[in-house]
C-alpha cells in the first residue's frame, strides 16, 4: 500500500532536511510530498536539492492546513502520513504502523512519540518519551480528543485515505491548534484507531512555536475549537454529562488562559463556563473584577504571579513533579 508522507514547509531551513531524510529512509512504498508554504528563508533550495526523490511545489504563504490540503490533493497513497517540518519519524515506523493496520482493519494507527527539546544554544536534546492512554478512545474517543486528554503529534498517526476524505480537510480557521482539530474530526467519524507500541515519532518543542509566539491566537483558537465542538454535539444530541464536563474543562483553559495573558478572550470564555455550571459559583470573578478594575494586562501580571506561587507549593510538596510547569 502507497503511503503519501505530506510536509508542509515554512521558513524550516534548519530542520527541512533532516524531516525529509526520515521520510526518505522508511523501507515501505511510500512518496514523500512537500508543499513549501512562502518560504522566505533558504528552505526553498534546500528541497529542491532532493531532486526526483520527492514530489515539491512552492506556493504563497497560505499556512500549514491550506499546505496540507494541497499535499492532500496531490498525492496518490492509499494512506496519509502528515509530517511537520521540524519533526521526524523513527526508522521502521511506517513498516510498523502499516503491519498494525492491516491486521486491526483500522482507520488510523497511532504510535508512542518522544520529546526534541530545543536547547537554548540551538542544539536538540531528547527528551519525555509519552505514551497515548489508548482507553481513552475506548471509552469516549471524541471526548478523550476534545480536550486533548487524548493527543498525539502527527507525526505519531497514520491515517486511511477513506478516513481523511469523510473528514473532509483541515481546519484553515484553526491557525494553531488545526492538528488537535483534525484528530477530533477523525474521532468524529467514528474512526477505528489501534496502537503500534513503540516510539514512533519525535516531536520538537521550541520556545518560538506558534502557541508560544502569539498566546492571544492560542487562547482564540481554544476559544472557536471549543464554541464548535459544543455545537455539534448538540447538532448531533450527543452533548452526554460526560462531554459537558469536557466542555467545562475546555471553557475553563481558555478562561485561564485569557486571564493569566491578559488576552481579549477572557469574558467570552468565562461566561461559557459559568453557562455550564450548576449552581451560581460565578468562577474567574475575581479576575473579572481585577481586569474591570486594573485592565487587562495587570490583572494578567497578578494572575502569573498567584499562579506561579500556587505552583511552586505544588513542585515543593511533590519534588518529582516536573519544574518546567513553572514556566507555563
Amino acid at each position: 500500500m502507497l503511503i503519501s508522507v505530506v510536509i508542509p514547509c515554512y521558513n524550516a531551513s534548519a530542520t527541512i532536511a533532516s524531516t525529509i531524510d526520515s521520510a526518505l529512509v522508511q523501507k515501505v512504498e511510500r512518496e514523500i510530498i512537500v508543499i513549501d508554504d512562502g518560504s522566505t528563508d533558504s528552505s526553498r533550495e534546500i528541497i529542491a536539492s532532493f531532486g526526483n526523490h520527492i514530489h515539491a511545489e512552492y506556493g504563497p504563504n497560505r499556512g500549514a492546513s491550506a499546505a496540507r490540503e494541497r499535499g492532500t490533493e496531490l498525492a496518490s497513497g492509499e494512506l496519509f502520513q502528515y509530517l511537520d517540518s521540524d519533526d521526524q519519524l523513527v526508522p521502521g515506523t511506517l513498516e510498523r504502523r502499516l503491519e498494525a493496520m492491516r491486521e486491526a482493519g483500522a482507520d488510523a494507527v497511532y504510535t508512542d512519540w518522544q520529546k526534541l527539546v530545543e536547547m537554548p544554544d540551538g542544539a536538540s536534546a531528547l527528551g519525555e518519551i509519552m505514551l497515548p492512554d489508548g482507553a481513552m478512545l475506548a471509552h469516549d474517543a471524541e471526548a478523550a480528543c476534545a480536550d486533548s486528554r487524548f493527543w498525539v503529534p502527527p507525526a505519531a498517526i497514520l491515517y486511511g485515505r477513506s478516513l481523511v476524505e469523510r473528514i473532509g480537510g483541515w481546519r484553515s480557521n484553526l491557525r494553531i491548534v488545526q492538528d488537535a482539530r483534525f484528530l477530533f474530526d477523525a474521532a468524529a467519524q467514528k474512526a477505528k484507531f489501534v496502537h503500534a507500541p513503540g516510539i514512533g515519532a519525535l516531536y520538537r518543542v521550541r520556545s518560538n512555536s506558534l502557541s508560544r509566539q502569539s498566546r492571544a491566537a492560542f487562547v482564540h483558537d481554544c476559544l472557536l475549537n471549543a464554541q464548535e465542538i459544543e455545537a455539534y454535539w448538540k447538532r448531533q444530541n450527543s452533548l452526554t454529562p460526560a462531554r459537558l464536563e469536557t466542555l467545562r474543562s475546555m471553557w475553563r483553559h481558555a478562561a485561564m488562559a485569557a486571564l493569566v495573558d491578559g488576552t481579549p478572550d477572557f469574558e467570552a470564555a468565562r461566561d461559557k463556563y459559568n453557562g455550564l455550571v450548576e449552581g451560581r459559583r460565578f468562577a474567574f470573578e475575581a479576575g473579572w473584577l481585577l481586569r474591570k478594575l486594573l485592565g487587562a494586562e495587570r490583572a494578567g501580571a497578578i494572575a502569573r504571579s498567584r499562579l506561579r506561587a500556587r505552583q511552586r507549593n505544588h513542585y515543593q510538596q511533590h519534588p518529582a513533579a516536573n519544574a518546567a510547569g513553572l514556566d507555563a
